[in-house]
């Protein structure tokens, strides 16, 4: 069970306080509730060019990291198609500099050509680098392509084409700005060995004469039912041939969203899980395959991604996963192996909660959820699905006409 207080400033910003006071360290984190599916189409990647520029220092604070190291602290963030992250870690006595950075960076980003100017060309350097010159780096950009007509996670975090960060203007980025970096639509979360009293004092310092903003109200268009299965074929310079199927399920706060997760376990949770082990291990058909999903807050993709073996035909290794497929829609698994990930998936939720920086985000996320105690009640969720659900559900998720399939050849493919 994780401890916690919550208050709101009367600028709109939620906070969240975890005490603990076995730990001399505390953490800041202040989520911002825009992502890259708030983008306009015409100009994708500003959420993600923001993070950089967040680092680019503020009208009263020309160098963000120097006071941060004076004070023995560290920082990063994060860009996701559904929100921004930012968090410090630092000795609890040294607290203030956090609020200090992060109330002066929300207040009055130092907006200047030089550090936009700065800041698209490390961005545009990270694109070409992870997304155009590494071998399979366009395969997200082309599935989600080819599974999203219409949500806006048809686009990455970085950003749909290198065009709209290399053209972003001074007045498109502080238009952003003004519009999502507000109170109203930001949560603070604080962990470690500090009060909520001194937190509440702290925050209404630094944080509450902040003017709220207008609150950010999505109305984002809804992806339609998928009616036929998509498919496209690649050929690159890569190493392997590789095969990559994608999957529609469910919203994060929808219940069958679970069941859909423990999927993904038996069927690419390591190497003891149905995909690894009869078509890596039995049949050596791929050198290595995954099943997997981002957690997205919309509707996401599982998706079963491999590496072929060398000589191993496309069509084989797509008839063996198949097979692999039917056979979860067709017989109900063992409780046994539904127990054996639910297993994993306690551990995994108890290992996160070790580490107060996980903690502090987690808060954050459940937060933008809906509400910080979600996160004492998700193993319940997942406890309760049963073989049956996983049945249903895997006969739903793998119906052919739900599928989005890449066949990712190499140059000299057979």
């Amino acid at each position: 069970m994780i401890h916690y207080n919550k208050f709101t400033l009367d600028n709109g910003l939620r906070v969240v306080v975890h005490e603990d006071h076995t730990t001399p360290m505390a953490v800041v984190n202040v989520l911002y509730d825009v992502g890259a599916r708030d983008e306009d189409p015409e100009r994708t990647g500003f959420a993600h060019l923001f993070e950089h520029l967040m680092f680019g220092g503020s009208v009263n604070i020309p160098d963000y990291d120097e006071p941060l190291q004076m004070a023995g602290g560290e920082n990063n963030a994060f860009t996701t198609n559904d929100l921004t992250n930012y968090y410090i870690q630092l000795p609890a006595e040294n607290i203030e500099t956090a609020f200090w950075l992060e109330s002066d960076r929300m207040l009055s980003l130092a907006f200047g050509e030089k550090s936009l100017d700065v800041q698209r060309k490390v961005v545009c350097e990270e694109f070409k680098e992870h997304y155009i010159n590494k071998p399979y780096g366009d395969v997200w950009h082309k599935m989600r392509e080819l599974a999203y007509s219409t949500h806006p996670y048809r686009w990455m975090t970085i950003g749909r084409e290198l065009a709209h960060i290399e053209t972003a203007s001074l007045q498109d980025v502080q238009a952003f700005f003004f519009k999502y970096y507000r109170p109203v639509n930001a949560i603070l979360v604080v962990g470690g060995n500090v009060t909520t009293t001194q937190v509440k004092m702290l925050a209404e310092k630094w944080f509450g004469d902040i003017p709220s903003g207008e609150k950010y109200v999505r109305h984002l268009p809804q992806e339609p039912a998928q009616t036929a299965p998509h498919k496209l074929e690649v050929k690159a310079g890569v190493p392997l041939d590789a095969l990559y199927k994608c999957y529609h399920i469910y919203p994060r706060m929808d219940k069958r969203y679970y069941a859909a997760d423990l999927i993904s376990d038996i069927l690419g949770g390591g190497s003891s899980s149905r995909l690894h082990h009869v078509l890596v291990k039995e049949k050596k058909l791929f050198s290595n395959i995954e099943c997997y999903h981002f957690g997205s807050v919309d509707a996401g993709l599982l998706t079963i991604e491999g590496k072929l073996v060398k000589g191993v035909k496309m069509k084989d290794a797509e008839k063996a996963v198949q097979e692999e497929l039917n056979k979860l829609q067709q017989t109900v698994i063992p409780e046994r192996e539904l127990q054996k990930v639910k297993n994993r998936v306690e551990s995994m939720l108890a290992f996160e909660d070790m580490s107060l920086l996980n903690r502090a985000n987690n808060l954050a996320f459940y937060e933008l959820l809906g509400d910080a105690s979600l996160m004492n009640t998700e193993f319940d969720n997942y406890d309760a699905v049963t073989t049956a659900n996983i049945h249903e559900e895997a006969g739903i998720i793998f119906n052919e006409n739900n599928s989005n399939t890449i066949y990712y050849y190499a140059d000299n493919h057979i």
